[in-house]
């Protein structure tokens, strides 16, 4: 599986920690020094199942600085993958994803039951 990380980020930390203590295995990516391709959000968007909205970092500074909240309903989703992926500081973390999912924010639940994993 693939980890798509911010290092400082609480909930990434917390999330990592939770990975750990369930003994799954996964390759880290940070996700400012190796931003996400439009190409790769794509396909992490259609095996998610979620609207692209809750790809973005919407408490993050960056987002609030570009004005997003009101310019993203007037975009198409290529243009908001291009956007996503022009900086990763722009990308909902953690992010993981496996061969047919793609889980976005850190909610256990969640994550447990799409790994399937005991909470013990």
């Amino acid at each position: 599986m693939l980890f798509i990380e911010y290092p400082k980020c609480s909930t990434c930390q917390k999330a990592r920690k939770w990975l750990e203590a369930q003994g799954l295995a996964f390759t880290a990516r940070h996700i400012k020094a190796d931003a996400p391709t439009a190409d790769e959000l794509k396909d992490w968007h259609i095996r998610s199942g979620l609207p692209l909205k809750k790809f973005f970092n919407t408490s993050g500074l960056v987002y609030k600085e570009l004005g997003l909240k009101d310019k993203l309903p007037g975009m198409n989703d290529e243009e908001q993958l291009a956007l996503l992926a022009s900086d990763g500081m722009l990308v909902k973390r953690p992010i993981l994803v496996g061969d047919d999912f793609a889980l976005v924010g850190f909610r256990e639940k969640e994550w447990a039951e799409t790994l399937a994993t005991d909470n013990n």
